[in-house]
């Protein structure tokens, strides 16, 4: 086929050209494949699944899953200008060791048929991002930030891997990495701080917080090479964080970020702290603990400060307040009214993990200027249904949001009620935009991708089909504010988990199965068999690195032993013992007594 022929004919509406390569892989097995490119007029788009791949969408929005398991999961995702896709792996060790895949489609059927793991490195499962920038495909694992070239017509880059940027260990919790790149050549950076609110003891009830928010001399040091985005040059290599310049700061935990080059602006969703009500019960109610605090949607300019760790963003009030860490009691501002405000606040706990804003061209008229957001969906609701779960959209004009944000994509949790987040089948992660438009949506549960696709008559595309959206995002117990009666899921609980429901469950979950990521399971744990392990760990706290199950951890555990009595422990330790399928066992406060009087057995410290 001649494209120069037929675009001196006057053909206008070339929708599809097929360009077929060969590349030879490791092992000598040849793949041939296609790769797909579209030259104005309406893609030719893949046909979609019967049930969009289990989502709800807006009216005339379709989807497909273009792959249904992948071994590594996902976190973000890029997609090449030929299709091609590339998913920074969430597990290393279940992709062959590899931190990134690489995948595409052959026959133009929208699956992925080549699914390739490339590129060994060091990283855990919060390695983040996965972006294609000028040529190259640019990832993150907690500590550094790469990059290797891609070759035209070529699945996987160069084997030669490039550090663009290099970070110090120790990893802590918040170690992200999102990247985003603006039109100067510069390359941004989050740098998430491992704190939930800057406490002298992390997580621990009544800690106070370390530093003072009226004074610029004797802050919180975790701000001053941590919560915050540094800029740096894109194309240079080996750079630490001080070759960097600081951009912003006050930002606790940044996983979604992404430049609009419309605005000419940076822009990031800040994840609001967690545990109100297990850290200062007499303060905060456990509604208000699942309600609050907002996840703040920023316009990022140089030499934003974001709050944290003093400050908290109330979106029922509309007030940044101070954290009762330093003194909050939900009602002193201190500072806050001088500080900017959040563009949205976003309901708390939804977890931004992802923010892209749409450039193409295939959606309708009113995506074109706005940003899309996986919320992948946090633990800290408890005793009311876990939310997020979703992609919004947020309608954008000069900058700054046009009106209220929206549901565009549901359904990926796949149960509601969501009473732990283990019951979630599937959980949004990473956004990225193809080249014809479509939006694909990562999971990283089962490894699910998503493509979202526009087939039909963008000129009659009208809020009408915008209507069952909005009565999800009224009516679904994943999104909605839940009522502080009728919704709590806890009420008829036994007596005898009474410690757990207050300390354990916002993170080990209600089904005692963790996140899947940040918090480990209990149900059926070689960590829970060992009473004399589990006890200890309950009053001592653990940190650093352990695997659970085979997968790895490395949250910080607070030690329990300072606020709760012997009784508690013994009562809270039987409770998980004798539940979430483990082997009965009664623990009692005189075991308790014992275990704290003996130093940690070697298996405490693995």
């Amino acid at each position: 086929m001649n494209l120069e022929k037929l675009k001196q004919k006057g053909r206008h509406r070339l929708r599809f050209v097929k360009s077929r390569y060969l590349k030879i892989f490791g092992g000598g097995v040849l793949f041939i494949f296609t790769a797909s490119a579209w030259y104005g007029g309406k893609p030719n788009l893949p046909k979609p699944d019967a049930d969009n791949g289990g989502l709800y969408l807006p009216d005339g929005f379709r989807a497909v899953v273009v792959v249904d398991s992948l071994k590594g999961r996902a976190r973000h995702i890029a997609v090449n200008d030929n299709g091609d896709i590339y998913v920074k792996a969430r597990f290393h060790n279940l992709n062959g060791g590899y931190g990134n895949i690489a995948l595409r489609d052959t026959n133009g059927d929208g699956k992925m048929d080549i699914i390739q793991p490339f590129g060994k490195y060091d990283g855990g499962s919060y390695g983040t991002a996965m972006r294609v920038h000028k040529g190259y495909l640019y990832f993150s694992s907690e500590l550094m930030v790469y990059r290797t070239k891609l070759n035209p017509g070529e699945l996987i880059p160069d084997n030669k891997l490039d550090t663009i940027v290099a970070d110090v260990p120790p990893y802590h919790e918040h170690q992200t990495k999102p990247l985003a790149f603006d039109n100067k050549g510069h390359i941004f950076v989050g740098w998430g701080a491992g704190s939930n609110a800057g406490q002298e003891k992390n997580r621990v009830p009544g800690s106070k917080g370390v530093g003072d928010p009226l004074s610029a001399d004797n802050g919180n040091p975790l701000l001053k090479d941590h919560g915050g985005i540094w800029m740096f040059d894109a194309d240079k290599l080996n750079q630490k964080q001080g070759d960097g310049v600081r951009y912003a700061t006050g930002l606790r935990s940044i996983v979604a970020m992404d430049w609009d080059p419309k605005s000419k602006s940076l822009y990031t969703i800040n994840h609001g702290r967690d545990d109100f009500r297990l850290l200062w019960p007499d303060i905060y109610s456990q509604w208000e603990s699942a309600v609050l605090p907002a996840e703040e949607f920023f316009k990022v300019n140089q030499g934003l400060n974001g709050g944290w760790p003093y400050y908290y963003y109330d979106q029922i009030k509309g007030k940044k307040l101070l954290n009762p860490e330093f003194g909050g009691d939900k009602i002193k501002e201190g500072d806050g009214p001088k500080l900017q405000k959040p563009l949205i606040g976003f309901p708390a706990h939804f977890a931004p993990n992802d923010l892209l804003f749409y450039h193409g061209k295939q959606f309708p008229e009113r995506y074109r200027n706005g940003a899309f957001i996986a919320f992948h969906g946090a633990t800290n609701r408890a005793p009311y249904p876990q939310a997020g779960y979703i992609v919004a959209f947020v309608p954008f004009k000069n900058g700054v949001p046009s009106g209220e944000w929206e549901v565009f994509a549901d359904g990926f949790a796949g149960v509601d009620p969501i009473v732990s987040v283990s019951n979630a089948v599937y959980r949004p992660m990473g956004l990225a935009e193809g080249p014809d438009g479509s939006l694909y949506v990562s999971d990283t549960e089962k490894g699910k991708i998503w493509r979202i696709m526009y087939p039909g008559d963008k000129k009659a595309f009208n809020v009408s089909q915008l209507a069952a959206m909005q009565k999800r995002k009224e009516t679904a117990s994943n999104i909605k504010n839940p009522d502080e009666v009728a919704d709590n899921l806890f009420k008829d609980l036994p007596k005898n988990s009474a410690i757990y429901s207050t300390y354990c469950v916002s993170c080990h979950q209600r089904d005692g199965k963790g996140d899947g990521n940040r918090f480990p399971p209990l149900a059926q744990s070689e960590w829970v068999y060992d009473k004399f392990r589990l006890v200890y760990v309950i009053l001592n706290g653990l940190k650093g690195q352990v695997t659970v199950k085979g997968l790895p951890y490395n949250e910080i555990m607070p030690a329990h032993g300072s606020f709760l009595s012997d009784e508690q422990v013994a009562e809270v330790a039987t409770y998980v013992k004798s539940n979430f399928g483990n082997l009965p066992e009664i623990i009692t406060p005189a075991d308790v007594a014992r275990i704290r009087k003996v130093p940690p057995p070697p298996s405490a410290a693995n």
